[in-house]
């Protein structure tokens, strides 16, 4: 969700509503029937709240609203009585975005414990949308189930593998998904099957607003010991060719077909190449890092400039992978 200078930004209600979450009586976010009756939702609802924390970059500015669900039921009541008008966006690790230094204006949905749980039953794994890949995986090793090693690389949650058809080493969601439970905008509860995401490279027809809280993931019987050698496998060669330890988003820019997108960006002279505090990272071209006091705006217009040198170089156009949200400063 890209948003220009001047988004709609939702009304809030005339009167204080009360949040169980903290006991506190405060302004909300507009309902759809413009007044506000989110008082009896069960998880936290705050605002103002600052996203750099909640981001790898630790860029960017805060949310109108962030809202923490106590769970689906909860999510999909909240989303029912919520102005239609007002934007929502679903956050998990904070991985593979970029929120922009003007925050975020709208409601940002933080899914946390009570989505983060992980069981297996025969070959199939029940995850909750805030499990992290590495939970993931090990869960999966421990019940003998292959072919998921793959998640272990992946610096997010399961809401946005299932998104963006998250992959690496070899393997996507779209080869393991076998559904996911999503709360559309309109608070509606559905099941989705695999082939109803209509799966494509890094994307899938997910509406805006629709939020996976739940996926079903379907492996192979394969020997705890050969999966964890596998697992280990890929940590060291992430290990070995990532900037790891950096305050970085993962990978900026997809594969265009043919080509590798760090290649690219490493012919066109770019790694090290760096915009105030942003940076080309020296260790892998296709990852950008904060220094230390960099803005979104930098790291956004390090990306742009990136994207011109190699369009002007090879005559392809990177496309972004990582998600740019809010508005800027």
């Amino acid at each position: 969700m890209i948003m220009d200078k001047k988004p709609v930004r939702p009304e809030l209600v005339e009167g204080p509503s009360f949040s169980s979450a903290t006991g506190e009586r405060k302004d909300s976010p507009s309902t759809s029937s413009g007044q506000a009756e989110l008082g009896s939702i069960c998880g936290k609802l705050s605002q103002n709240t600052p996203l750099a924390p909640l981001v790898w970059f630790k860029t960017g500015g805060a949310a109108q609203w962030l809202f923490e669900p106590a769970d689906s039921d909860d999510l999909s009541q909240f989303l029912a009585r919520l102005d239609p008008d007002v934007p929502v966006l679903a956050l998990g690790l904070g991985s593979n975005l970029i929120v922009r230094d003007g925050g975020f204006p709208g409601v940002v949905v933080r899914l946390g414990k009570a989505f983060a749980k992980v069981t297996a039953d025969g070959l199939t794994l029940n995850c909750g949308a805030g499990a992290s890949g590495i939970l993931v995986s090990s869960t999966a090793r421990d019940a003998g189930i292959a072919g998921m090693e793959f998640l272990r690389s992946i610096p997010g949650t399961v809401g946005g593998f299932v998104r963006m058809n998250g992959g690496a080493y070899g393997g996507e969601v779209k080869d393991i998904l076998v559904d996911c439970d999503v709360v559309r905008r309109d608070g509606t509860l559905v099941t989705l099957a695999a082939d109803d995401l209509h799966y494509s490279y890094r994307h899938s027809e997910l509406p805006d607003g629709a939020i996976v809280v739940a996926a079903r993931f379907r492996g192979q019987a394969g020997e705890p010991t050969a999966i964890q050698a596998e697992m280990d496998r890929i940590a060291a060669s992430r290990e070995a060719s990532q900037p790891l330890r950096s305050k970085t988003g993962g990978s900026t820019f997809k594969n265009p077909d043919g080509h590798k997108a760090w290649q690219l960006v490493d012919a066109a002279g770019c790694r090290g190449l760096t915009i105030g505090g942003a940076q080309v990272s020296e260790k892998h071209t296709n990852f950008l890092i904060n220094t230390g006091d960099a803005t979104s705006a930098d790291i956004e217009a390090l990306g742009e400039e990136v994207r011109r040198r190699v369009k002007a170089q090879s005559g392809v156009e990177l496309q972004w992978e990582i998600q740019r949200v809010g508005v800027m400063k």
